[in-house]
C-alpha cells in the first residue's frame, strides 16, 4: 500500500539575506495510513519545519514531499493537500477565531461552501469526537487550555482530514490538559484509524506511538518503535547534549 505521506531526499533552507540557512538535510521518511508517528528532538532540531512540509505550509528547497499521491509543489492542488492533512499548533488561542465553540468548529466547513445541515452534522461529530459537545455554546476564552486545544482539534476534524499533525500541542498545557489532549488523539487513532503525527518534547507522550523519529540538527538520526529507540540511551544523550534536561525528564 502506498504511504499516505512520502518524504524523499528533503532538504530545506531559510533565506537570510543573501545566504541560506539549512534547517533540514536529506530527509527520507514514509508515514503510513493509520499510523501514530511521534517526532522528537531538542529545540532547533527541525521538528516543526518538517511538520510544515506535510501540508505544504513550506515547500522543499530540494527533494519532494508527496501527500496521498499529490506532490506538495503542485500549486493547483494545495487546497486538496490541506484538506487531507490538518495541523494543530502549540497555542490554541491562535487557532480559535469565533465567539462560541460551535462557530469556531463551523469555520472550516463554511469556507468549503457546504450546506448548513452538513455543517451542523460535522460540528456535532467533531465535538463528540473530542468530548466537547456540552460546551458548544461557550465562548472559547472561558475554556481551560486543554479544552481550547480539543476545540482546535475539533475544528480540524470538521474538515474530515485523513491525517492530523500536532506540533507540540501540549507544550503550553498543565499536566491535566496534556493528558486530555493526548487521550483524545490516541482515541482518534485507535478507534477511527486516523493517521497522527505527534511532535513533542515530552518523552512519556511517545510511548504509545507505533514509531518514533528522533531528529538532531535537521537530520533523522533514529527511527523505530519506542522501545527500540529508547534502548539507544547513549546515542540519545550524545545527540541531545545541548538540551540534557530534555532527556533527563525521561530518566534516560
Amino acid at each position: 500500500m502506498q504511504p499516505l505521506i512520502e518524504v524523499r531526499n528533503l532538504s530545506f533552507a531559510y533565506h537570510t539575506g543573501t545566504e541560506r540557512e539549512p534547517v533540514l538535510k536529506n530527509i527520507n521518511l514514509e508515514i503510513h495510513r493509520g499510523e501514530f508517528l511521534a517526532i522528537v528532538g531538542p529545540n532547533g532540531s527541525g521538528k516543526s519545519t518538517l511538520a510544515k512540509h506535510f501540508n505544504a505550509l513550506l515547500l522543499p528547497t530540494s527533494g519532494e514531499v508527496i501527500v496521498d499521491g499529490i506532490p506538495t509543489h503542485d500549486v493547483n492542488r494545495r487546497w486538496e493537500i490541506r484538506q487531507r492533512v490538518g495541523m494543530v499548533f502549540q497555542n490554541p488561542d491562535n487557532q480559535l477565531v469565533a465567539t462560541t465553540v460551535e462557530e469556531d468548529v463551523a469555520f472550516g466547513p463554511e469556507n468549503l461552501g457546504l450546506e448548513p445541515e452538513v455543517i451542523r452534522q460535522r460540528i456535532t461529530s467533531a465535538l463528540q469526537a473530542v468530548d466537547m459537545e456540552a460546551w458548544r455554546q461557550q465562548p472559547p476564552h472561558l475554556l481551560s487550555g486543554g479544552q481550547k486545544q480539543r476545540v482546535a482539534i475539533a475544528g480540524i476534524l470538521a474538515m474530515l482530514p485523513t491525517c492530523l499533525v500536532l506540533d507540540e500541542p501540549t507544550s503550553m498545557l498543565d499536566p491535566a490538559g496534556r493528558q486530555e489532549v493526548l487521550d483524545v488523539v490516541r482515541r482518534l487513532n485507535r478507534e477511527r484509524g486516523m493517521t497522527v503525527v505527534w511532535i513533542t518534547h515530552f518523552m512519556e507522550e511517545v510511548l504509545f506511538a507505533h514509531r518514533v523519529v528522533v531528529m538532531h540538527e535537521g537530520e533523522v538520526v533514529l527511527l523505530g518503535k519506542p522501545l527500540e529507540v529508547f534502548a539507544r540511551t547513549a546515542l540519545l544523550r550524545k545527540w541531545a547534549w545541548k538540551c540534557r534536561s530534555y532527556w533527563n525528564s525521561s530518566n534516560l
